[in-house]
């Protein structure tokens, strides 16, 4: 294999005048792809190994293909992606910028080995700034982009190996009593009072509630019909578009106990008309989540609940709905949960069901207000 002689193995080691070692590999036709230079003869001999294997299954990538940059590819990857919700490619473009350009956006395709890779994700896993979830997320763009290089036949396999480094491991978030949110409820402006009782206890996102109208709001049906969410890009440009899945548009039913408040909000400061959004900004326009999230923060901590985040209350109203007795699939309907799993055997919950949770959580209202009168009474 090392002579320099056409061999049965279809390629050669040959050792150049510079003193290290050059491997080539011959197609059938004789034509021949040089594999790379080497320090050592064994270096050449492992990579020509794995050629010929490659050669053998079909699989071989002639090692040219892969010398475009990573970060010429993953700027064009990005382009090439027009479906890509806004906020989604808001986020994409900030990790390959802070993250992964600075590393390995001048290296090639080709070079871009799983040890390459396992340096990289190293050295963010290890930095005191940046959270252990951008790095999974991190990780998952980089292997998703490379996945794609691989089915371009641009490098022959995806380097992005390492198990278990794309799972995110968040600290589990708090939850909130119905008691804590009475005492949120009561501590906040009266335009926001019907917000945090809708986060709870219908567990819509602050994109769905920000983008509600009025006429998907029936109070009559007690329902709410999401159809919409909203966000906010980096510049200030608001977005109205789907909910974050398929699974995400659809009808939930609201506790008859927090009904009377939602009715107060829509006739002193939702926007007039069918299409008036519901929940509005303290000067009457959308409701901006960065603005929003500053008020959050001052009420949270006025009430003794610093560190619990608006979404938290999603979290919330989906636990106390647990408690219902709601099943699985009843849950991801209610909060508008998708995933790969859940799609092969994904049922709609039964409009019986969904209006059996929200009597039931209106119950929990109703019984935690009767349990604080009777304590001050």
């Amino acid at each position: 294999m090392g002579s320099g002689k056409r061999t049965r193995t279809s390629g050669s080691v040959r050792r150049l005048p510079s003193g290290k070692w050059q491997a080539r590999l011959y197609a059938a036709t004789g034509e021949r792809t040089a594999l790379g230079v080497f320090a050592t003869k064994a270096e050449a001999d492992r990579t020509l190994r794995v050629a010929l294997s490659d050669q053998l299954r079909g699989g071989f990538v002639d090692p040219r293909k892969g010398r475009i940059s990573f970060g010429d590819y993953a700027t064009a990857w990005l382009e090439r992606r027009p479906n890509l919700r806004p906020r989604t490619r808001e986020l994409y473009d900030g990790q390959l910028r802070n993250h992964l350009l600075p590393t390995l956006g001048g290296t090639e395709l080709g070079k871009i080995t799983p040890a390459v890779v396992r340096a990289w994700h190293g050295t963010l896993a290890n930095s005191e700034t940046i959270s252990a979830t951008t790095v999974a997320k991190c990780y998952r763009l980089l292997k998703t982009i490379l996945g794609t290089a691989a089915d371009d036949e641009l490098i022959p396999r995806n380097p992005c190996i390492i198990k278990g480094a794309g799972v995110e491991r968040s600290a589990e978030r708090p939850i909130a009593t119905i008691a804590e949110v009475d005492r949120l409820v009561e501590a906040a402006d009266p335009r926001l009072k019907a917000l945090i009782l809708m986060a709870t206890y219908t567990s819509l996102r602050l994109g769905e509630l920000s983008a509600l109208t009025r006429r998907n709001l029936d109070l009559d049906k007690a329902t709410v019909k999401v159809v919409a969410s909203a966000s906010d890009l980096a510049d200030g440009t608001r977005i109205i578009g789907d909910p974050k899945s398929y699974a995400g548009r659809r009808t939930v039913s609201v506790p008859a106990a927090i009904i009377p408040a939602v009715a107060g909000h829509l006739d002193q400061y939702a926007e007039p008309g069918r299409d008036g959004l519901v929940f509005v900004g303290p000067k009457g326009g959308p409701l901006r989540r960065g603005n929003f999230s500053h008020t959050w923060r001052r009420l949270a901590h006025e009430v003794g609940l610093e560190g619990l985040r608006f979404h938290d209350l999603r979290h919330t109203g989906n636990t106390l709905a647990a408690r219902t007795g709601a099943s699985t699939k009843e849950l991801m309907t209610r909060m508008g949960h998708s995933s790969t799993r859940a799609a092969l055997g994904y049922q709609h919950a039964t409009e019986e069901r969904e209006r059996l949770i929200a009597s039931k959580l209106s119950e929990m209202i109703e019984a935690s207000k009767a349990s604080k009168a009777s304590v001050a009474g």
